[in-house]
């Protein structure tokens, strides 16, 4: 009787532990019911019903996101969020951020009057969605997608781990 899993035993179920539940809103994902009661449907992944998918463009869905049990709204693999637009990359500045990181881009800019270029960057906030796990100097790929915030517009779909120290500045020139 004490068993949290006990109705587990006797029907399909997917049992949202407390971990799952961080918000003060109970979190669920957009579009999946129940279904317990039909047999003949398969669930897929692991985790019981759970809702993936492709974001297309030959990024490939994060095997957190399919045997996962985090629930993101935002999420382009999870979530109700298409990505459209930009494709770009920079290095990760910052993740004080909840499930947002600062990503910078550095670019050169060509001044006519010297026949030279100056070096620039620019900083874009992007979602970072919990399939991912991302460390400051890690390279990502960011697409973009709606507004989620005042200041993101970019997904996070791809993560190059960096394999020494974080070293600031200009270092891909």
């Amino acid at each position: 009787q004490g068993d949290p899993f006990f109705f587990s035993r006797f029907f399909r179920v997917t049992v949202t532990t407390m971990a799952d539940q961080t918000e003060r809103a109970f979190q669920k994902q957009f579009g999946v019911t129940g279904c317990f009661k039909s047999k003949e449907k398969k669930a897929p992944g692991k985790s019981g019903h759970r809702f993936f998918k492709s974001v297309g463009l030959n990024f490939k869905t994060p095997k957190e996101a399919i045997e996962g049990h985090y629930i993101d709204k935002k999420c382009p693999f999870t979530g109700n969020v298409s990505i459209r637009g930009r494709i770009l990359t920079g290095v990760v500045r910052s993740t004080k951020m909840t499930r947002t990181i600062v990503v910078r881009r550095d670019y050169l800019h060509y001044i006519k009057k010297y026949a030279r270029y100056e070096k620039r960057h620019a900083n874009v906030s992007a979602h970072v969605s919990p399939a991912f796990r991302v460390k400051e100097g890690d390279t990502v790929v960011i697409g973009q997608c709606r507004p989620l915030s005042k200041t993101v517009r970019f997904n996070v779909l791809r993560v190059i781990p960096q394999g020494g120290s974080a070293n600031k500045g200009f270092s891909g020139f």
